[in-house]
């Protein structure tokens, strides 16, 4: 994925709560009232970090905000290429 967005689907405040969630697990699961259930942490935690989550697909959800749209450089309209002025200006 190279750092990118391209296969995120694990938004803001989803990847936030996935953090609290699997670390608060993976603690009571160190310290002991949990139990081996607490391993069950690592799920959320990792999507958490990743904000990839693997089961969202199959239900078609993604948490993560619509990228923006491109910006276009100031003077120009898309699609178009800058024309050199007479004179040797672009």
């Amino acid at each position: 994925m190279g750092g990118g967005t391209a296969g995120r689907n694990v938004g803001g405040l989803d990847q936030t709560v996935r953090l609290a969630v699997g670390t608060a697990l993976v603690m009571m699961w160190i310290f002991g009232p949990l139990g081996w259930w607490g391993v069950l942490g690592f799920f959320p935690l990792i999507t958490g970090l990743t904000r990839v989550c693997p089961v969202y697909p199959l239900f078609g959800i993604n948490t993560c905000p619509a990228p923006p749209p491109a910006a276009e450089a100031p003077g120009e309209t898309a699609g178009e290429t800058p024309t050199e002025k007479p004179g040797g200006a672009a």
